[in-house]
């Protein structure tokens, strides 16, 4: 892929290699238009961590890089330039808390006697004047070794014996994306020491905070055939000696998240945030929006002392942003809501009114530096809302508007988890709005628009917090899993023949179609999406990449997959993965001369065992991969899944439920009572409905109940726990039951008041198996402890508003 970065940023690349220090990277390629990092599995297991003490909060400062793109000149970061935006950060934002100031890649001048990298003339004034400002000093690293420090076997400080001839891993292998240095072998324990050589000679410098650019898998390698993790695992273990910051860089692989949070303070989600475009703007509103399905998928990775990085904050100097007005309120308050790291990429000493407003606005602040990352009601919508819940039981809700006209925005209270009324504030105009029973509509939001809200619930109010709520303790290990709520369609034919209808057919297996741009197929390396082809696409719309290796990863529960797509002489072979084994290579290639084939099945399988498994496919030849649709076979939820309906020899038709009957819901439309009937599992549909229905096939949806947000955490030893503090007056345990549970312990602060069963017959969600009310008002702690059975499951903390 052609890279964008400026001539005179490879020019400083090309200078690096000459003084033989991996701190400069070279050109780094920018997404194309749509293309979003991978879904993130469900992490294996979770535990009680306890933060950095520098890193509770997300870092608020400035970061050299932008303004290195904007100028064209990668050396754009001279001893007086940093000085300049030092001190217009001390007298403009410092107050806000804004006190980090971080220079990128370009520092470095050659490497001293013990192969440590040595900065450019005068870097020690900068540092100590930006320390006199008060404020923190960060710089930029990569993994690796160059080859001329390898080549020159200098001694590693304070190490006797180990040379950096003896760390570099055989034979040797590339360490990072541009293919600047080599792998370091960190078996070898000289190869620790010479990171903890450098990390020393950073803290005596006076440094705060270290950016680590490159980092695999991600940054666009996630084959591991670039693996950077033994690198971020040495350079962790140096820095918190220290207590500096560690920041990883950049579209890390999200399937990696719970690493990258056990090693760093932050990490970038997604590509450069610049466009590349010199001299003209900073940023695009594009390269803002693609930040949306990238946090609908890291979210619940952020908090307590590790934050998702949306990289430089471009909203300050006007015009030179790139970004409309709307676009750069929308732009600070995703950063916000999300509780990334503020760090800006102005021109500090030439912001301008609007800017300053914007970044100083200390209601904005404070939701971000609450450190709740919001999650998103839906994240495909195109006015989407996103919520977090804060520690005092307040919520911070976002309404955006990402369409091309100006619209209302509504939330309803249920969706974001509260019962009952609540009062509104407008963060951005600092101005409270009133009270409201059910909802809140903002009118005429702008395009690209947003409105920022303090939610606030009103005594009597309930509060669902759900099992992955920021704020929910779990002590052992857990993990999550789910039940989703779903529908299946009856498919019913209807006739007036006068025949009796034919005995209805069973179906084993249903079809679950998900489209390319489902939130739970993981994208790695270079993909984009196109629209409105007009080609026979599903849903008028693919996914596709250019790059050899690319690939795209899909987990389902179920007992078969398919993957359909486009076939056509543009494209190639792929190889197929099914939970980690390589089972096939297709050809979605057509040859020359023969037309292109829209919504093709080039793989499918039918016959796995009911459960969890994985689908991957790899891009191995061809100009282009596409990824149109992917199809799961589940067991039908109907028995029978399609039945028939004769009006002259009418009669009722039953249907079985083959989930249990308390998770059905009901059929979309119908009236229970009136035009069916549930007995247990068995409904029947009324012969005196189906009578109105149209000739021909008809379908009626039926619904079933799943896990609330479809999830629980589980797990499988006695004696954990879960609990949650809150500030109320009563409180419900909603949750699964199953025949795998067994008996709860349930603690109101700290006593034990109910020992509750949590195994039954069949597995149903959303069951009500604790409720306290009448406590005191004031704060309490809710707590649920294993006692026996297989697994314990955890659903919704539910609590009552003093």
């Amino acid at each position: 892929m052609r890279s964008r970065r400026p001539a005179a940023v490879l020019g400083a690349a090309m200078l690096l290699l000459l003084t033989a220090y991996p701190a400069q990277a070279g050109p780094k390629p920018s997404p194309p238009p749509g293309a979003r990092a991978a879904a993130a599995p469900l992490p294996a297991a979770l535990k009680a961590e306890t933060p950095d003490p520098w890193a509770t909060k997300p870092y608020m400062g400035w970061s050299s890089y932008s303004m290195q793109v904007y100028s064209g000149n990668g050396k754009w970061i001279t001893p007086e330039q940093l000085i300049k935006q030092s001190d217009a950060m001390h007298a403009k934002l410092q107050r806000y808390g804004y006190n980090y100031i971080n220079v990128d890649a370009g520092w470095n001048d050659g490497v001293d006697a013990n192969g440590r990298p040595k900065p450019m003339k005068d870097f020690q004034k900068v540092i100590d004047h930006v320390h006199a400002n008060g404020q923190k000093f960060g710089l930029y690293m990569i993994p690796g070794i160059s080859p001329a420090v390898y080549e020159a076997s200098l001694p590693v400080a304070g190490a006797p014996g180990c040379t950096t001839h003896d760390i570099v891993k055989q034979p040797t292998q590339q360490a990072d994306y541009w293919n600047i240095g080599y792998r370091i072998d960190f078996t070898n324990p000289c190869s620790q020491k010479y990171i903890d050589s450098i990390v020393d000679l950073f803290a005596k410098w006076g440094v705060n905070f270290v950016k680590f650019d490159s980092v695999t898998p991600g940054s666009g390698i996630s084959d591991l055939s670039l693996d950077a993790r033994d690198d971020v695992a040495a350079w962790s273990s140096a820095l918190k000696k220290h207590k500096i910051w560690f920041e990883l860089s950049w579209a890390l692989d999200p399937k990696y998240a719970d690493y990258w949070r056990s090693k760093a303070n932050g990490w970038r989600i997604d590509w450069d945030v610049e466009c590349y475009c010199a001299n003209e703007a900073l940023t695009q509103w594009q390269n803002i929006a693609r930040l949306f399905p990238d946090l609908a998928t890291w979210w619940r990775n952020a908090g307590n002392g590790g934050w998702n990085d949306l990289d430089s904050l471009n909203v300050g100097n006007g015009a030179m942003d790139g970004l409309t007005r709307d676009e750069r309120r929308s732009a600070m308050t995703l950063w916000a809501i999300s509780a990334a790291p503020l760090y800006l990429g102005n021109d500090l000493t030439s912001l301008d009114a609007y800017g300053l407003s914007l970044l100083t606005n200390p209601e904005v602040i404070a939701a971000d530096q609450a450190g709740t990352p919001a999650r998103p009601v839906s994240a495909s919508a195109q006015q989407p809302i996103w919520y977090a819940l804060n520690a005092d039981g307040s919520y911070t809700v976002a309404l955006f508007n990402l369409g091309r006209t100006d619209k209302d925005v509504t939330v309803n209270w249920s969706d974001i988890g509260l019962t009952g009324a609540a009062t509104v504030r407008d963060l951005w105009d600092r101005k409270d709005l009133g009270r409201f029973p059910a909802k809140f509509t903002a009118s005429g939001v702008p395009i690209h628009g947003v409105r920022l809200l303090k939610v606030t619930p009103q005594p009597g109010a309930g509060v669902a917090v759900n099992d992955d709520a920021l704020r929910v303790g779990y002590q052992g290990d857990w993990s999550r899993e789910g039940v989703a709520a779903t529908s299946q369609p009856l498919t019913l034919n209807v006739t007036d023949t006068g025949t009796t209808a034919p005995p209805s057919t069973t179906g084993p297996v249903r079809t679950i179609t998900h489209d390319d741009n489902d939130q739970g197929i993981a994208y790695a390396g270079t993909w984009s999406q196109s629209t409105g082809r007009g080609l026979g696409d599903y849903n008028d719309n693919v996914h596709y990449t250019e790059r050899n290796g690319d690939s795209f990863q899909y987990t389902f529960t179920g007992t078969g997959v398919s993957y359909v797509t486009e076939m056509d002489t543009s494209q190639g072979e792929v190889d197929i993965y099914l939970d980690g084994q390589l089972v096939k290579t297709v050809n979605t290639g057509r040859e020359q001369g023969q037309p292109r084939l829209a919504q093709q099945t080039v793989f499918t399988v039918s016959d796995l065992p009911d459960g969890s498994h994985t689908l991957m496919a790899v891009k191995k030849s061809g100009s282009y991969m596409l990824v149109d649709r992917i199809d799961v076979l589940q067991p039908s939820l109907l028995d029978p899944p399609t039945a028939s309906f004769d009006r002259k020899a009418p009669a009722d038709v039953q249907v079985k439920l083959l989930r249990d009957g308390s998770e059905f819901l009901g059929i979309t439309g119908l009236r229970k009572g009136t035009d069916y009937t549930v007995s247990g599992s068995t409904v029947t549909l009324r012969s005196a409905y189906l009578a109105t229905l149209p000739l021909g096939p008809a379908q009626l949806d039926f619904a079933f109940r799943g896990d609330y947000l479809d999830d629980v955490h589980t797990t499988k030893i006695n004696g954990n726990k879960v609990s949650y503090a809150f500030t109320g007056t009563a409180v419900d345990w909603i949750t699964a039951t199953a025949p795998d549970q067994g008996l709860v312990d349930i603690y109101i602060d700290g006593k034990v008041v109910k020992r509750v069963d949590t195994r039954t017959a069949t597995r149903s969600t959303q069951q009500k198996v604790f409720s306290a009310s009448g406590l005191k008002s004031g704060q309490h702690t809710f707590a649920a402890v294993k006692v026996s059975g297989d697994v314990m499951r955890t659903d919704v903390i539910r609590y009552t508003t003093r």
